[in-house]
């Protein structure tokens, strides 16, 4: 009975949609596609063009305007890893961002030859192989709308999933989601292409948020990491004290310092790693927008900044990496600095409202540290007159204030799938059968929380960085949620990993392989008319290796 539910159901959708056109201002009417993207990430871009050229249809429904994630909101010193396992349409955009960057047009602040072409390990400028890994943010959108363009890809944006009651399921399939617009969007086939995985939570399909305890996969980098200090963002021996009066507790404690019990080394806890905005900045004083005093500034947030400063820390700049005509991607680098630790712990499964609010904080927070740094006397001169030579791009965001799109959203909900990504998959301690795609950056955690030590000290916790000797294969299982929970969707970016596998896997480049290796399992299930569950493997590994992924 509940079979005939369903095709009836199907039938009835199909006859409303030919029935009438959609118009995005009218509440009530459904859309229908072979396969519903959910997101704007770079893998819902190449999920989707993936779907379309294997000739079936594929629509991405999102909240946000501007496609892209962090790739087209700041993060253009791109983290690549050996850049030699990245294929497929993941490559396609590199080649395509070095196409743009061919034309005389795009070197608009300063001549290719000026720019230094540093990359992460790797030239920012692979002409060898036609590739560019560093770029500026508008570049990067450019390549995704083209792609989106000459894909005939229909893009439903400013549409927020109804998390609540907007996923209809039937027999553990996703029917149709609907946003808090009212429009409904039916298909055969769901792809989660969030950061946050919320089609994924929605659709009640089990997920995790935070740090495993070691001894749950048998890992030596998951779980609480004190005394750990593998990068340079902690306080290292600067003996700094965490209280509003020096070595008083009585006088109350400094803010975004923690006064609770970090916990042991090696335990879970559910607190997630720091976020930020990359910032895009400029010394050019033609594309140059002065940074204010935001509304809400506080300069108190920033003392423990002033005795970091007053220590003799002079770090400032460090991460001021380059990108073409003279720009930065800015990221976090110190004890104190972009990275706002402590701030995001709800924001995985928040509200809509309480997310805002989250982002607001941490906005609010950074421009705030710019402006600090740039005007407050506790700053050394240097450091000021350094920092007020900086401000924002003007010819970035434009229509958001110069400011990014897309907050740093470095880990939230990670899926609990078929098959779970650990640290001893990364390291090659154990084999990964049904290979879909490769990895190979540093297993990188920013840092958790800020915590004051049994001596009296202000410490981060956290933040570490492991590498990987070689690359690695990621589990087809790990973008499929286990069968019962739900059928028919795929995840590429929340995928099912412990936190600190998730550290290496959860890289730009990685995002777009994975999503193209989705939309190949939903195009091949839908030209078989089959569960994506029960697909061949060999013929899912044919197609991508037609289609230059590289899986080994």
């Amino acid at each position: 009975m509940k079979k005939f539910e369903s095709i009836l159901l199907i039938l009835i959708q199909t006859i409303l949609i030919n029935s009438c056109h959609f118009n995005q201002g009218d509440s009530g009417n459904i859309v229908q596609s072979d396969v519903i993207i959910y997101g704007s990430t770079p893998a819902a871009i190449t999920a989707a063009v993936q779907v379309v050229r294997m000739g079936k249809s594929a629509i991405i429904v999102c909240p946000e305007k501007h496609l892209g994630g962090m790739t087209t909101s700041g993060l253009g010193f791109t983290d690549t890893g050996n850049k030699s396992v990245i294929g497929g349409i993941a490559r396609e955009f590199y080649h395509r961002i070095y196409e743009y960057y061919q034309q005389p047009g795009t070197w608009r602040w300063e001549k290719k030859e000026d720019y230094g072409n540093t990359g992460q390990g790797t030239p920012a400028i692979d002409g060898a192989n036609r590739t560019q890994w560093i770029f500026e943010p508008h570049i990067a959108e450019k390549v995704f709308e083209d792609m989106i363009r000459e894909n005939h890809i229909k893009v439903f944006r400013n549409e927020w999933l109804d998390r609540e009651k907007g996923v209809k399921k039937t027999d553990g399939s996703i029917l149709s989601i609907t946003t808090l617009s009212g429009h409904t969007y039916a298909g055969k086939i769901f792809i989660d292409a969030t950061y946050e995985g919320d089609l994924m939570a929605a659709a009640g399909v089990n997920y995790t948020v935070g740090r495993e305890a070691n001894n749950q996969y048998g890992e030596e980098w998951n779980g609480v990491e004190t005394g750990v200090f593998q990068h340079r963002h902690n306080f290292d021996d600067m003996k700094i004290s965490p209280y509003r009066v020096p070595g008083d507790p009585s006088s109350g404690i400094l803010p975004r310092i923690s006064a609770g019990d970090p916990g042991q080394k090696g335990e879970g806890d559910h607190k997630v790693q720091a976020y930020c905005f990359r910032l895009c900045l400029t010394q050019d004083k033609d594309n140059q927008v002065p940074i204010t005093r935001p509304e809400g500034y506080d300069s108190a947030q920033y003392e423990l900044l002033a005795r970091v400063y007053k220590a003799g820390w002079r770090e400032t700049f460090e991460k001021f990496d380059p990108i073409p005509n003279l720009k930065t991607d800015v990221n976090n680098h110190g004890p104190f600095s972009t990275d706002d630790i402590g701030m995001n712990y709800d924001y995985p499964d928040a509200s809509y409202a309480r997310r805002k609010e989250i982002i607001m904080e941490h906005e609010t927070y950074e421009k705030g540290l710019l402006y600090f740094t740039a005007t407050d006397p506790r700053v050394p001169d240097s450091i000021r007159t350094a920092m007020r030579k900086w401000g924002y791009a003007r010819d970035e965001f434009a229509d958001n204030g110069n400011w990014p799109y897309q907050i740093y959203i470095r880990e939230a909900r990670r899926m609990l799938g078929s098959f779970v990504m650990t640290e001893n998959e990364i390291l090659g301690k154990k084999p990964v059968s049904q290979s879909i795609g490769m990895g190979s950056y540093t297993m990188d955690s920013h840092n958790v929380q800020r915590y004051i030590t049994p001596e009296g000290y202000v410490q981060n916790e956290g933040d570490i960085g492991v590498p990987t000797d070689k690359p690695y294969q990621i589990a087809m299982g790990a973008i499929m949620p286990k069968k019962e929970d739900c059928a028919n969707l795929l995840v590429p970016v929340a995928v099912s990993s412990s936190h600190i596998a998730f550290g290496s896997i959860r890289m730009e480049p990685v995002f777009m392989i994975l999503g193209q290796s989705a939309g190949t399992i939903a195009g091949l299930a839908l030209e078989k008319k089959m569960s994506i569950y029960d697909l061949s493997y060999q013929e899912i590994k044919a197609r991508l290796l037609k289609d230059r992924q590289i899986l080994e």
